[in-house]
């Protein structure tokens, strides 16, 4: 009896190898590999009005269509950032319910927590081996980053976007979505995947991006910033668990120009482009049928209509998330799970990297 269980053991790590077998062997990832998409999020705050229509609602969508999805929550890029931890426990939770309430479904998709699965770690060092200290360096975020914080910016904070390559290559993962300040951290990792394959053999898909069809969302207090968790004016930031008074307040605030008409011209109006943006986005008309509808309307009255478009928006999932948030044991079930399910992909990966490596 325990003879043919090992023998089953074996030829189950024999299958598995033979998934991961040696690349040399293998035709290139890049023209057959099944797509994969992968995406991850910062616990830190609630997701914002940006977070959902510049991301959360196009990985809903995503989940519907042909081949898998895996979605992080990404607690180890929070810490670049001094964290307490237990904040940051409570956060990770508080993303998970947020997520579960957008439509993240669980059963159509991987949602795990990223530090749950030791091998993204060990995959970033293993890349990081391989990459320039200047290339890292020249990195927008490193320097808008590093400029804010002086001396005090951690390796972390120059390093992460390594990890970002790890999370994402670790899958095998064909397919990534990325907003427009994204671009350059995915060149990284498309360029470390073919760095990769060519001192190695192919091996990583070289990952396409996806990039989301709303552009970035503005802060409502400074039309030509994004709409940012960290922003200190409370009044620049949309949370989707805000209240209808606190939403129609900032929406109120939001600075537009003196020009009484509602139009779209991002160049020339930001302030107002960026509310027929939003409106678009969370009613799903087109900009054109937007700007149509509102003729007539002054920007004082656009904005409460605005406001309330999104209220509707939101209105449901902020029941939820407060509903989830009350089955804390359920929402480590969901973790606990969708990080085993992660660690299954995870794991004949990163021993097959460590073999091409030379690791015993």
């Amino acid at each position: 009896m325990a003879l043919r269980s090992m023998r089953k053991t074996r030829g189950c790590w024999g299958f598995i190898r033979a998934l991961h077998k040696a690349p040399q062997a293998a035709p290139a990832p890049q023209k057959d590999a099944v797509r994969r998409v992968f995406s991850g999020i910062q616990p830190t705050g609630t997701p914002h009005l940006g977070n959902y229509l510049g991301a959360i609602e196009s990985w809903v969508s995503l989940q519907n269509e042909p081949g898998s999805v895996l979605y992080s929550i990404v607690d180890l890029h929070s810490i670049t950032v001094p964290q307490d931890p237990a904040v940051l426990r409570q956060s990770i939770l508080d993303m998970t319910a947020a997520l579960l309430a957008c439509g993240i479904n669980p059963e159509k998709s991987i949602l795990f927590q990223q530090s749950q699965v030791a091998e993204h770690t060990q995959l970033s060092w293993i890349l990081t081996c391989m990459v320039r200290l200047p290339r890292l360096q020249h990195l927008h975020q490193w320097k808008a980053k590093s400029a804010k914080q002086k001396h005090d910016g951690t390796v972390g904070l120059l390093t992460y976007p390594v990890l970002q390559a790890a999370d994402v290559l670790l899958y095998k993962s064909t397919h990534v979505p990325v907003g427009e300040d994204q671009v350059q951290h995915l060149e990284l990792v498309q360029d470390l995947a073919r760095g990769f394959n060519k001192k190695y053999g192919e091996f990583f898909p070289v990952p396409k991006s996806i990039l989301t069809s709303m552009k970035k969302v503005k802060s409502l207090r400074d039309p030509s910033a994004k709409m940012s968790k960290s922003d200190p004016d409370r009044l620049a930031t949309v949370r989707i668990t805000d209240s209808p008074e606190e939403i129609v307040q900032k929406f109120r605030k939001a600075v537009t120009d003196f020009t009484s008409e509602v139009t779209y011209d991002p160049a020339h109006r930001e302030g107002v482009s960026n509310l027929v943006a939003i409106h678009s986005a969370v009613t799903g008309l087109p900009v054109e049928e937007v700007v149509r509808q509102s003729a007539g309307l002054d920007t004082a009255h656009y904005k409460l209509l605005v406001a309330d478009a999104v209220i509707e928006k939101f209105t449901p999932i902020k029941s939820e998330i407060e509903k989830l948030k009350m089955d804390k044991d359920h929402l480590e079930k969901v973790l606990q799970m969708g990080s085993a399910r992660a660690k299954e992909l995870a794991y004949p990966v990163c021993q097959e990297v460590k073999k091409l490596v030379g690791f015993l």
